[in-house]
């Protein structure tokens, strides 16, 4: 009954996306461990770590659609949730290190010791266990989400209003970490990892590892949204987004639903950022950036959002582009970012997904419609000449009046 009732709330698109990121997590390592360089198929180490970030970059579009493309909150400040499950992670990473820091200590990190910190702060206190680094990387936005969600739903703050709040939060937390006094790194933030789960991490083995972990995470995180949307739930959530007034008037507790979605929204968001860390070894404050969040919804909106798999696309894509014109033309990225968005609000408002199945759409009624459909009869007299056997056409032109104007 469990297993009906799971296939029940999974569509056919959301199944065949989980199985394609399944066998990546398979072929992709085999691919790197199995082949040598030069034979076909053969993925480089370094592809393997780049393909990794631009899964937990999908996994993080994922979770905005959640909220954006399902429950109609436009979020500026998910880049804080992503940052923070980051600095989990990245706190874990540094107490790994031990005495073969720089410095030699083997509990202080080195920028602590090079800011002349005694003791440990009380906060980095069981980050040397790494069960308590995954609870933190989900605790900690979640609860940061939690409370602020509450006071903004609770206040019925909305649309633009609750983007600029999001935003502002965002940059908030990116001023605080910048801070020296904060405990963080400061504006170097954490870096200079060794290893992971007594790893090495720089290591091929680690590396395809944390590639397959990252594509099982985004395949469960899949998995989890098909089923909120496809529930009770997420039609209540399609119908906040659509009619939020006349939801609330129907006897819903809007707020209550939309935190949900907010707080499991930033959880998912924090996984991503602690599965980014180690794949790209550095989190600093810049990831607090608005830009940063920004760029996510242009991601979300390119995919294709209120659909599962258009965030994955858009993420995907995007960033692909990102990399070749960072490389080649570094000075017209932002610009073709821009554009991009531009473009995409403009002509494909639906996104990449949207466009494809609007393409469906009028292919299979082009196909299902009769021949010659423009000449059937319509009226008593083309009727009459079909069943004279003569042409509906030719009968309308030629019995056609044409009256003198007055």
């Amino acid at each position: 009954m469990l297993t009906q009732a799971l296939f029940r709330a999974l569509d056919t698109k959301a199944w065949w996306l989980i199985g394609i990121l399944i066998a990546a997590a398979i072929l992709v390592p085999a691919s790197n461990l199995l082949l040598s360089p030069g034979q076909f198929g053969y993925v480089p180490t370094y592809l393997v770590s780049l393909f990794g970030k631009y899964l937990s970059y999908a996994m993080l579009a994922l979770a905005l659609d959640l909220v954006w493309g399902y429950c109609g909150i436009l979020s500026l400040g998910h880049g804080a949730f992503f940052a923070l499950g980051g600095y989990g992670m990245g706190m874990y990473l540094m107490r790994q290190i031990g005495p073969r820091g720089v410095y030699g200590n083997p509990t202080l990190p080195d920028f602590m010791v090079f800011l002349n910190y005694k003791e440990l702060p009380w906060y980095w206190l069981g980050f040397d266990n790494f069960w308590f680094a995954m609870l933190m990387v989900v605790l900690v936005p979640g609860i940061l989400a939690f409370v602020f969600g509450f006071l903004a739903f609770r206040s019925r703050v909305t649309g633009v209003y609750l983007s600029i709040i999001t935003q502002a939060m965002t940059f908030a937390l990116l001023l605080a970490f910048f801070r020296n006094d904060m405990g963080f790194g400061g504006n170097n933030g954490l870096t200079d990892f060794k290893d992971i789960l007594g790893q090495p991490i720089a290591a091929q083995t680690t590396r395809v590892s944390l590639f397959a972990a990252t594509a099982i995470a985004l395949a469960l995180s899949v998995f989890i949204c098909s089923m909120i949307v496809n529930s009770k739930l997420g039609k209540v959530m399609i119908a906040i987004r659509d009619a939020e007034s006349r939801t609330r008037f129907l006897g819903y507790r809007v707020e209550y639903v939309k935190l949900f979605a907010f707080t499991a929204s930033a959880i998912m968001a924090g996984i991503a950022g602690a599965l980014y860390v180690p794949q790209v070894g550095i989190i600093n404050p810049s990831e607090f950036e608005p830009s940063n969040s920004i760029e996510v919804v242009i991601w979300t909106a390119v995919g294709g959002r209120g659909t599962i798999i258009g965030p994955i696309i858009g993420a995907i894509l995007v960033n692909l582009g990102k990399s070749y014109f960072t490389s080649a033309l570094p000075e017209f990225w932002l610009f073709a970012l821009g554009a991009l968005f531009v473009f995409v609000t403009l002509f494909m408002p639906k996104g990449i997904v949207g466009l494809i199945g609007q393409w469906r759409t009028m292919t299979t009624k082009r196909e299902q419609a009769p021949p010659n459909a423009a000449l059937q009869p319509s009226s008593p007299e083309t009727s009459q000449a079909a069943e004279r056997g003569e042409d509906p056409a030719t009968m309308l032109v030629e019995t056609a009046q044409i009256k003198p104007a007055e």
